[in-house]
């Protein structure tokens, strides 16, 4: 799996080694109060990509911190409410499976008549 990952890690970057050469012109940026920017295109287009992704990878960190801070403070509290010296988890087996009784699941003949056609 790891391998995949760094694969996929190449791959990007390749593309965007040959986007960045095949794209190296300049663009000029009209700016606020008459000013202007000359700016190269790779330059922007990964600029722009990374004031999107940023914020948002931001949010997903902290995110996650605070789930997982919340996570093992629950898990502390389970494991006081325990006790300290019970085993987390039960070592009693479980009960071995048994097969359904056929007799029992047989229906017993009814009493309601059949027409003589119905046989």
């Amino acid at each position: 799996m790891q391998f995949l990952r760094t694969l996929f890690w190449v791959v990007v970057a390749v593309v965007a080694v040959i986007f960045a050469t095949r794209n190296w012109n300049t663009v000029t940026i009209n700016l606020w109060g008459g000013l202007r920017a000359d700016v190269k295109l790779p330059l922007l287009i990964f600029g722009a990509f990374f004031v999107g992704l940023v914020p948002l990878w931001v949010l997903h960190r902290t995110t996650r911190w605070t789930l997982r801070r919340r996570l093992d403070s629950a898990e502390r509290a389970l494991a006081e409410a325990r006790g300290h010296d019970a085993p987390a988890v039960a070592a009693t087996p479980a009960p071995a499976p048994t097969a359904p009784n056929i007799i029992e699941a047989v229906p017993a003949p009814s009493s309601v008549p059949v027409p003589p056609a119905v046989s």
